[in-house]
């Protein structure tokens, strides 16, 4: 029988992106610690699973965080804000994957895939996690993409220039976005007025690069979170990062397209051959394109490659069109965070 090792807090345990950490953790290298499930009094009680076994949803009081070696924050940004002091005292280390933490002192943000894959140049994204960081954020899944795709290519097919369109799924944001979205698509069917508390704009069936002033789902936002951890995670290793976020009309997974000009002109079997390896699906012209419907449950990064209709054979341009589960792709680079700091951690409070 393993020894339950940790104590492990999930705070937002039944937002989208804490249920998805909470079954991720349950086929970790972390199953066999004991899991306390936590979240907002209105649904406290609610009965749910953590690993393999049946827990309730508990409502957060000062001494949740009592003997936790570990706490995910997966709810709002408010949420976080509020009980993330808690937790550093109670001497647990904390990964944020709310953002709400970027900015506060010697907090990093960390992408362990993407670190082990500029390995080769030198360690990136600053210095490594310790048990005297406040916190970590674990990274955007869109910057995680990014950075570990053009880091694979850079490491084997030297760069010029890197430039993204990235469709934004409802899912992302939350719970209320998505049935924003469904409700949305209801009644444009039936001809009825269209709710716009999320995005204030249609965007069932719709494409759109900007929402409405009064928007609560923040795409500029997005945008700049993501250029700023793309720089931070490259270590000044990658090229710049030109980028765009559409917002889409699907519920579920990222899908991108990416254009990179390399130094050297190369096939498109080259490039290929250089984005093979861990967490990349490449996906050749062959097969079914990657979508988000396909990404749906997988853990890779799924990528197929095309080169750019101009010049012959070889060439410098190619398209990268890239899929990922998002939720999946946050909740396990999360857990990546987290192995970082257990490392640092020789025993955990509860045996």
């Amino acid at each position: 029988m393993v020894n339950r090792m940790y104590r492990i807090g999930i705070v937002g345990a039944s937002s989208l992106i804490g249920k998805e950490l909470s079954d991720e953790l349950g086929e970790s290298l972390l199953a066999a610690s004991d899991f306390v499930l936590l979240d907002d009094e209105d649904v406290a009680g609610q009965v749910t699973t953590a690993g393999d076994e049946p827990t309730f949803i508990q409502r957060i009081e000062a001494s949740s965080f009592d003997k936790m070696d570990f706490v995910f924050f997966a709810g709002g940004a408010e949420v976080t804000k509020k009980h993330w002091q808690q937790a550093r005292r109670a001497g647990a280390s904390i990964i944020d994957l709310t953002y709400a933490l970027e900015q506060e002192k010697d907090v990093l943000v960390r992408a362990p895939w993407v670190v082990e894959a500029l390995a080769t140049k030198t360690v990136a994204g600053g210095p490594e996690p310790d048990l005297k960081t406040p916190a970590v954020v674990a990274a955007h899944p869109v910057a995680v993409m990014l950075a570990l795709t053009i880091a694979k290519l850079q490491a084997k097919l030297p760069l010029a220039s890197v430039a993204a369109t990235v469709m934004e799924p409802a899912s992302e944001h939350g719970r209320a976005a998505m049935d924003e979205l469904h409700q949305q698509t209801v009644n444009l069917l039936s001809f009825q007025s269209l709710p716009r508390e999320q995005y204030d704009a249609q965007v069932s069936f719709n494409l759109l690069p900007a929402l409405g002033e009064a928007a609560k789902v923040n795409l500029a936002a997005t945008e700049q979170r993501i250029r700023d951890q793309y720089d931070g995670l490259s270590g000044g290793l990658l090229p710049p990062l030109a980028l765009q976020i559409v917002q889409a009309p699907a519920f579920h997974g990222y899908v991108m397209s990416v254009l990179v000009e390399l130094v050297q002109p190369a096939t498109a079997s080259r490039v290929e051959e250089a984005l093979v390896g861990e967490h990349v699906d490449v996906v050749s012209e062959e097969s079914e394109p990657p979508s988000n419907l396909s990404a749906a449950g997988q853990e890779d990064i799924m990528v197929r490659v095309t080169k750019d209709a101009s010049g012959g054979e070889q060439g410098r341009r190619f398209w990268l069109w890239l899929a990922a589960d998002n939720l999946k792709l946050a909740a396990l680079n999360a857990i990546a965070c987290a192995s970082e700091l257990r490392r640092l951690r020789p025993l955990g409070k509860v045996q």
